[in-house]
């Protein structure tokens, strides 16, 4: 794994907009940065990177198992009661997921560490299966990538075949909803409404405001159509505090992600993940913060049981608070996670999104940040494996 100049295409905001990527900038700098990448052999991608994400997803599959019959594991995570009976019905039935990313710290020199598990809504499809795929092949058309030169990328086709398992074979309708306020957001349920299209499904759009909710407790979109299948990229945790939440049970809609997908949208799992499986080299000592952790040690980083994009996250040097990001979020609680160096190649602090589809490894994003916390600013920046 290497770190390499590049120079950047003068039209790529252009053809960025173009594919729908127009959330390529942020507050005035580059999100999008191609004036580096990073470049990866096919054994670390294989060995380091898909092979301990598949084996991970496993793992944590395994927990959502004893977790949705476990109440004292879902009183841990914060969730809220009125909710158990239908995570562990969701999960007996067998419902489906799309999609999640593992973020880990990686440099190319020891094993992948896994830092969270955004189980439930990560951002970041249209960049890495579309825009990322496009500059790779542009590139190396014009020599400026190695003849041959390859990418960890194969999220365009498996959401479109997840989309079509999904449908089963069955002229489902997709309600697709998502806040109103982000861009982003916006952009990456356009995206999916698109594969979902080419999956054969029928879709609709509409912003989560404007879910109704019927006299019997059916959701209904603004034409008064049953909303039988909803993707919602929308927390699951927000979902159960609000007073729509409350019809969820026994609504009658199929969710994507599936409800019992809250078990894994929470950063309590990673202490479990270590109770199960100590001392894995893919893992990082994390605990409760009521819990004895001998091999924490005195620098660890203290996360929320619910956070997003860096937020709430407080760091300890030898036991002393040295620091921490702003947020909404904590009030339900935190774990404390080993703090482990995170890779630096002189341009930032750099971590590894793995994607899953169906719970399959599918694709990769490098993502960089002057801080060792990843925040909404951090830069995507394009990778490519070396022939």
């Amino acid at each position: 794994m290497r770190r390499i100049d590049a120079q950047e295409r003068p039209d790529w905001r252009q053809k960025a907009e173009q594919v729908g990527f127009t959330f390529h900038s942020a507050e005035g700098t580059p999100y999008w940065d191609e004036t580096g990448a990073f470049a990866f052999t096919l054994r670390e991608i294989e060995e380091d990177i898909e092979a301990p994400s598949a084996e991970i997803e496993e793992m944590a599959l395994e927990f959502v198992g004893k977790a949705a019959r476990d109440e004292e594991i879902l009183t841990r995570l914060a969730i809220p009661k009125a909710f158990w009976p239908e995570i562990w019905e969701s999960w007996q039935r067998g419902d489906r997921n799309l999609y999640g990313r593992f973020d880990f710290a990686y440099d190319g020199q020891g094993p992948a560490k896994l830092l969270e598990y955004n189980a439930d809504t990560p951002t970041g499809l249209l960049e890495t299966g579309v825009f990322q795929w496009l500059w790779l092949e542009e590139l190396a058309a014009n020599g400026q990538l190695p003849r041959g030169a390859d990418q960890f990328n194969s999220l365009h086709d498996k959401l479109t075949e997840a989309f079509r398992n999904l449908r089963d074979g069955k002229p489902y309708r997709l309600h697709l909803t998502c806040v109103d306020e982000s861009e982003e957001d916006r952009g990456t349920v356009a995206y999916l409404e698109e594969l979902a299209q080419q999956a054969g499904m029928q879709t609709q759009f509409l912003f989560v405001d404007d879910i109704g909710l019927t006299s019997a407790g059916k959701f209904v979109d603004l034409d008064e159509t049953p909303i039988d299948m909803l993707f919602k990229l929308y927390p699951w945790e927000w979902m159960m505090r609000e007073e729509f939440g409350k019809a969820i049970p026994g609504c009658g809609t199929q969710f994507i992600e599936p409800i019992w997908k809250a078990v894994l949208s929470n950063k309590g799992l990673l202490p479990y993940l270590w109770k199960m499986a100590p001392n894995h080299p893919n893992l990082v000592p994390a605990y409760f913060p009521d819990e004895t952790a001998t091999d924490l040690g005195h620098s660890f980083v203290e996360k929320p049981l619910f956070s997003r994009e860096g937020s709430n996250i407080r760091l300890f040097e030898r036991g002393r608070a040295m620091g921490d990001t702003e947020g909404p979020y904590g009030e339900e609680g935190f774990v404390r996670q080993q703090k482990i160096r995170i890779p630096d190649f002189g341009k930032g602090h750099v971590i590894i999104g793995s994607w899953m589809v169906a719970s399959e490894p599918a694709g990769m994003l490098v993502r960089e940040d002057k801080s060792p916390v990843t925040g909404n600013l951090a830069r995507f920046i394009p990778h490519f494996i070396e022939p």
